[in-house]
């Protein structure tokens, strides 16, 4: 079983994040805006289980675009990072591959912009996100928890509070608290 362990801290900038990468001579990999395709069952069965299923298609600023995927995300696992089973699958036509997820009865919830900057760090891959809404936050993806937190004390995290929870989970708060009524969400919104 694939596990997707990380680390998701808030910011209210990346600039001093950017320099502590600099300075521990990590490697830059791209940056791109990221549309997030999140489906459920009709019944919402998926996202009321802890579960995800995503269509994600992203477009790099230097125009060398990384293929489309389609994700599967199983319930959190307890733990001090949020821990869940990921199951990914990269294909190159990412529309076909909505066309599939809903030919099989799945309903497109929610669609979002992330604008996402990835780079890499010994045995993890830390990302610098800014989500509409929500702001900026930084996070610290590894092979296991120790690799994760020895990262995120190299970056200066080491006794920042973690969010646990999933960007849609916190748009849908976001929205919920706010009164509104999206189901599309983009930096142009």
């Amino acid at each position: 079983m694939p596990v997707e362990v990380e680390a998701k801290i808030k910011v209210d900038s990346h600039a001093a994040v950017l320099e502590r990468l600099a300075s521990l001579r990590a490697m830059r990999i791209c940056r791109v805006l990221e549309t997030n395709h999140i489906f459920d069952s009709p019944d919402r069965s998926l996202l009321s289980g802890g579960r995800g299923l995503r269509v994600r298609m992203c477009r790099a600023e230097d125009g060398n675009d990384p293929p489309a995927t389609l994700t599967y995300k199983g319930p959190r696992i307890q733990g001090p990072l949020k821990t869940r089973e990921e199951i990914e699958v990269a294909t190159d036509d990412g529309e076909a591959c909505k066309e599939l997820v809903e030919a099989l009865g799945f309903v497109e919830v929610l669609c979002f912009e992330k604008r996402r900057e990835t780079w890499r760090l010994g045995d993890c891959t830390v990302e610098l996100d800014e989500v509409p809404y929500l702001g900026r936050y930084v996070e610290i993806e590894g092979p296991d928890e120790a690799a994760v937190v020895q990262a995120q004390r190299a970056l200066g995290f080491g006794d920042c509070e973690t969010v646990r929870q999933s960007y849609v989970s916190l748009l849908v708060e976001h929205c919920r608290k706010n009164g509104l009524m999206i189901d599309r969400i983009t930096f142009a919104s």
